[in-house]
């Protein structure tokens, strides 16, 4: 399809936040099967131009989409065991469905099921099941062969090694002694070829789902994390962009400092990226990042964009984000560059945190969305520009993010005093504090307003989705298919329509 065609969204447009992974579906993970194109149905209806995820990469520490194995990949377990019925992949004999939960995810039963019926899915595509695809596999590979080939030995040596992190493999491998590499490109063949088939299974289902998206008129925002995990392929395969000792280990990481989320701040770990060869090369891995995205999704939300004016930067070894320095990020030549290279910025600049001058106007410079957060207006962090008279044009207003409670749950943790200053500046008028604050986004005059889907549901603390600082039991939440009514879906297009959103 010809997406040059499809009409665009309207200036005021509205959507729905919902990571994939939180998809009803029978596998014990949301995928990209037959519940996403429910969804997709269910976004349409609702009058919503807009479906936004989190990073789609294969995740690695604490099942978090922001630490994944590579800033290009997708992440196998995704991969809908049904669509693969339905090519020939796999048989019914193959696929049963299990007993797993309905609302959540327990990710490692999941991750060696999932693992293992992509494993078959690949024997029988060796054996000759579905010939017709062979050609589709071989022109994936040719054209995502920058990326595609370092990454499937990096996961071959990765489980050749017990799953490790690759700074515990032998000293050739880890410094990418060409005999080392050629010796494990031959020995692990067979592994790193069912690697490459299954980014092949999760491009070919998302791009076809991402088609049927734009013909009900629904576009996706994705997610770009600004840092890469230490332990990805990214990493090991370019260690010239990172600031590494010379054993390839972070000589300072990344982090945020005390905020309203962690008061220790927020030690996230990952290496800095050595902006000076980043410059030299033009920008090129960046360049490369974001053309993969965009290929992915239509708008980028760019995560932790004040780290491109300014990052913090934490020595190696500490425990916590306190003893951080801030340091001068690449600024305007970053974006210029990038400017140059892919034409318009699709860019969400994610603004939250202390937001200096500078930064703001990096992001007015280039005319990039900020985002204004309801949840701070009223309580805990909270800051008068997130309040709804204050909110520019050229602005996505969320009620909560991934990293938020759910409204319901927030709620239930103001003070007497933020309870009362929320029921003078906006009165209750659904008698849900969900739906309250759906409407002030939705009445907003930013371009943009989005919604978890949670709040659409009207759900406690018990449906979050991340606790920032807390590296485990995160991102298991799901929803059931009968959660989402038709009612619910009805009214959000009803409020859709009356601001002018639709």
């Amino acid at each position: 399809m010809d997406t040059s065609e499809i009409e665009r969204p309207p200036q005021r447009s509205a959507g729905i936040l919902l990571h994939p992974t939180s998809l009803p579906s029978v596998c014990g993970i949301g995928d990209l099967g037959p519940a996403a194109y429910a969804w997709v149905d269910a976004l349409a209806r609702a009058r919503q131009s807009w479906w936004q995820v989190l990073p789609l990469g294969p995740t690695g520490y604490g099942d978090s989409p922001y630490a994944a194995f590579s800033a290009f990949a997708g992440n196998p377990n995704l991969i809908s065991p049904e669509l693969l019925v339905r090519e020939g992949l796999l048989s019914n004999d193959d696929f049963a469905a299990g007993h797993w939960p309905a609302d959540h995810v327990e990710y490692g039963p999941v991750i060696a099921y999932k693992a293992a019926l992509t494993a078959q899915a690949w024997d029988h595509f060796r054996a000759g099941r579905n010939k017709a695809l062979g050609t589709a596999f071989e022109e994936f590979c040719l054209q995502e062969a920058d990326w595609l080939e370092d990454f499937a030995l990096f996961m071959a040596l990765k489980e050749a090694h017990g799953g490790v992190s690759w700074h515990e493999w032998p000293e050739d491998l880890v410094f990418r002694k060409p005999a080392a590499l050629q010796q494990a490109r031959r020995e692990l063949a067979e592994q790193v070829q069912l690697h490459c088939f299954r980014q092949f299974l999760f491009y070919r289902q998302w791009c076809a789902l991402r088609q049927y998206a734009h013909q009900r008129n629904v576009r996706l925002i994705g997610d770009v994390p600004i840092f890469v995990a230490d332990d990805s392929a990214d990493v090991w395969t370019h260690p010239e962009l990172f600031v590494l000792t010379p054993q390839r280990r972070p000589a300072v990481v990344a982090g945020v400092p005390p905020d309203y989320f962690s008061p220790t701040g927020q030690l996230w770990g990952n290496p800095l990226y050595n902006w000076e060869a980043h410059q030299r090369s033009g920008y090129a891995w960046w360049t490369a990042r974001l053309r993969a995205a965009l290929r992915q999704v239509d708008r980028i939300r760019l995560d932790h964009f004040r780290g491109f004016e300014a990052y913090s930067e934490v020595p190696a070894g500490q425990t916590t984000a306190e003893k951080g320095r801030w340091v001068k990020g690449p600024g305007a030549d970053f974006f210029g560059v990038l400017r140059d290279q892919l034409g318009e910025l699709p860019l969400i600049a994610e603004d939250l945190g202390v937001i200096t001058p500078e930064v703001r106007q990096l992001r007015l410079q280039f005319d990039l969305p900020g985002m204004r957060i309801l949840q701070f207006a009223f309580g805990g962090a909270f800051e008068r520009r997130f309040l709804p008279h204050r909110h520019e044009r050229n602005t996505v207003v969320y009620t909560g993010t991934h990293d938020n409670d759910t409204t319901h749950g927030w709620h239930q943790t103001l003070t007497a005093d933020e309870r009362r200053f929320l029921r003078c500046y906006a009165p209750s008028t659904d008698n849900d504090i969900a739906w309250d604050l759906i409407r002030l986004a939705w009445m907003s005059v930013a371009d943009y307003a989005i919604t978890p889907l949670q709040d659409v549901l009207s759900l406690g603390s018990e449906a979050r989705m991340n606790r920032p600082g807390r590296p485990w039991g995160n991102w298991r939440w799901r929803f059931r298919a009968d959660m989402l009514t038709e009612a619910r879906i009805d009214r959000l297009a009803e409020l859709t329509d009356i601001y002018e959103r639709a």
